[in-house]
């Protein structure tokens, strides 16, 4: 039976391989393919749409922007927001519906494919590896790269760290699927295989999620000095949030295909386009504000703004980052200089260097709120039921439109 089961398997690969290799051949043989052996690196999307074949909704929906030579660009997104799409239209795997995706000012389509695989290098989540040497996965069948080139990018990747102690160097046999690796050292090596061919642009999807969380941090320390060091122009797809903070120079947010905010991971984090982009980069809290006939915008008693940002848009919220809130000791009321928030807590949680709380403003409004635990965080006044007012600086105060609001 296990047998029989191999052999379809066998069978439906050879199957689908075979009908991408068509696709190829056919998309070669109706046009007459621009050679670009060597890419600059630069990448737009230009009114890009994609519809699977079957689909009632196209799962991209006329998205535009640019990524620059050498920058680091995050794509994120809740699940099936179509992130993963879009690196696989880069990639030259699917073909936009509508638009165009042009790396150096050209259609993706134009270009020959085989220019694009030698100009893109590609890093999964997972590490396919196969039964073979470490130089066998690295060069993945492209042997007309020389041990030099092979040590310079096992170095970068990091696979030297554990190869080159060990006694059979890079003829180091592993199983199928790396089996006999750590975490980080399929990755290493799934890494290196994506630089053997000294790519201009780099896809990254999900590459450390099925890592631990220590490693995972580690790791993304070294790709960002991998891509200090390199330069090329890398597509990372995330849905982890902090990961998008800390590893691009810009950060586009897709929701439900559509393009909500491309910015600086600050200009992200701070100013917020609307309330997706607030609810899914880091921790918030949303409050409803009241626009009073002056046009004061208030919460409760408490004037949060003496002007509304936009006359044209009446309801507003407030967004609270849960770190930018402080313990106050005292009789402290809102000024120039902060808004005062008081409530019951409801919950605290002791994090290690830090602390969590809920804080009951009201029957129905929650308020979270996170502090450090060293010396003078007065976290001592954190005990359930215990009334307490915190207090948010007013530059830190973040104004958006609520949904459904131009």
């Amino acid at each position: 039976a296990n047998t029989l089961s191999r052999a379809n398997g066998a069978l439906t690969a050879y199957r689908n391989l075979d009908k991408l290799i068509g696709t190829q051949f056919n998309r070669a043989s109706n046009l007459s393919p621009i050679s670009r052996p060597r890419l600059k690196g630069e990448i737009e999307f230009r009114d890009v749409s994609y519809k699977f074949e079957g689909a009632s909704q196209p799962t991209i929906k006329n998205l535009s922007f640019k990524i620059p030579v050498g920058q680091k660009v995050a794509l994120v997104g809740k699940m099936g927001s179509g992130k993963s799409t879009l690196s696989r239209l880069v990639a030259g795997i699917y073909e936009p519906t509508e638009g165009a995706i042009l790396i150096d000012g050209v259609d993706v389509r134009q270009i020959d494919q085989a220019d694009i695989r030698k100009n893109i290098g590609i890093m999964l989540q997972e590490s396919w590896l196969f039964s073979g040497t470490i130089r066998e996965n690295v060069q993945m069948g492209y042997n007309e790269y020389d041990d030099d080139h092979l040590l310079r990018v096992c170095k970068i990747a990091g696979v030297d760290d554990f190869v080159g102690s060990h006694p059979k160097g890079y003829d180091l046999e592993i199983k199928e699927r790396g089996q006999g690796l750590s975490g980080g050292q399929r990755q290493r090596v799934a890494l290196a295989r994506a630089f053997v061919f000294r790519p201009r642009i780099l896809l990254m999807d999900e590459p450390l999620s099925a890592l631990d969380k220590k490693l995972r941090e580690h790791m993304q320390i070294e790709l960002k000095q991998i891509h200090r060091q390199l330069g090329v122009t890398t597509v990372y797809v995330t849905h982890d949030q902090r990961e998008a903070l800390t590893m691009s120079d810009r950060i586009a947010v897709i929701n439900h295909g559509e393009l909500a905010q491309v910015d600086t991971p600050e200009a992200i984090y701070n100013r917020p386009k609307d309330q997706f982009v607030a609810d899914f980069i880091g921790e918030s809290t949303m409050l409803s504000l009241t626009r009073g006939g002056d046009g004061r915008l208030s919460f409760g008693s408490e004037i949060i703004s003496s002007s509304s940002p936009n006359p044209s848009v009446s309801k507003w919220s407030l967004v609270v980052r849960p770190e930018r809130l402080h313990l106050l000791e005292g009789d402290v009321n809102t000024s120039e200089k902060q808004v005062v928030f008081r409530g019951h807590v409801k919950e605290y949680v002791f994090q290690g260097e830090t602390a969590f709380a809920l804080i009951a403003l009201n029957d129905v409004t929650i308020l979270s709120v996170r502090f450090g635990t060293g010396a003078g965080s007065r976290i001592q006044l954190l005990e359930p039921g215990a009334l307490v007012s915190v207090g948010l600086m007013r530059e830190d105060i973040i104004l958006i439109p609520q949904a459904g609001q131009a």
